[in-house]
Formats: C-alpha cells, structure tokens, sequence
C-alpha cells in the first residue's frame, strides 16, 4: 500500500462535512434507505487507527442527523451500518415512507441484538444510547447501530 499522504487534510476535511452536514428537511421531505459513506474509499481497512476515525466520524454525524430529526414529524428509521470486511460500506442511512416504494418499516429480522461488540471500536458507542446488533449472511457480516429512544426501530 502507498503512504497515506495528507492524512492531517483529509481527517480536517472529513471532520468539517460532519459537522457542516444539512439535511434540509421540510413537509415534503422523505428518504428511500438514504445513506452517505464517509470512507468511500475504504482508506480504513489499512489501519485500525484510520478505521476507528471513520467510525467515530459516522457515529458523530448520526449524532448531528438525530438532531436535525428531532424537528421532523414523519416517521422514520436512522441507523448506522458498519461491514465487517468492507469499510467502504460503512455508512448512515435514514428511512421514511416514500413514493418510490410502501416498504416501510424496514425490517431486519435476522439481526443479532445481544451481540458481543469488538474490542476495537467498544469504547466508540456510548451503549446507554444505541442498541448494537450484529447481521451475518453469506455475502457479508456487519454491525447495525441504532439510537434507542427515536424513531422507528429496525
């Protein structure tokens, strides 16, 4: 793998998106598994350090799109996904009723919810507010995280 160069602007950059991050919501707001992934890339799967930046940079900007959810009277589902193998799939999606399709409330069914957490990033998810959960298929293993006290579970 080449250098990572530019790591001190890339991060500042990422930081910056998080925290600047509108989701301009109105009446006729809605979203159809909306997501953003802040790792596109997948920089993290060569480092466990960058790894865990990205991560705490998801569950910040899930914080930050809670927020901005609090004022939204449809109902909706938010959670984050972080893949096992691929942290480029790693993302934050948001859920509504939508005109593109009635599939609403997704659900999840077999989703692990009394999993064990992995010792890399335990200390990144504040427990008292998200429930984990832990999906594996044959295609791809993953962690959903999902705030307990708003919106619409899984």
């Amino acid at each position: 793998m080449k250098k990572f160069r530019g790591k001190k602007r890339y991060f500042r950059n990422l930081w910056k998106e998080v925290e600047i991050f509108d989701l301009q919501l109105d009446e006729e707001s809605w979203f159809d598994f909306w997501h953003i992934h802040l790792d596109f890339f997948g920089v993290g799967k060569h480092s466990l350090k960058i790894r865990r930046e990205h991560i705490k940079a998801h569950v910040a900007l899930y914080n930050h799109l809670l927020k901005q959810l609090e004022a939204f009277e449809k109902p909706y589902q938010s959670w984050i996904c972080i893949h096992e193998e691929d942290p480029g799939s790693d993302a934050v999606y948001i859920h509504t009723p939508n005109p593109n399709d009635d599939y609403f409330p997704h659900r999840v069914t077999e989703i692990n919810w009394n999993c064990k957490i992995p010792n890399t990033y335990r200390d990144l998810i504040d427990l008292e507010k998200f429930n984990v959960g832990y999906y594996k298929s044959e295609f791809e293993e993953m962690y959903y995280i999902q705030v307990k006290e708003q919106g619409v579970s899984l």
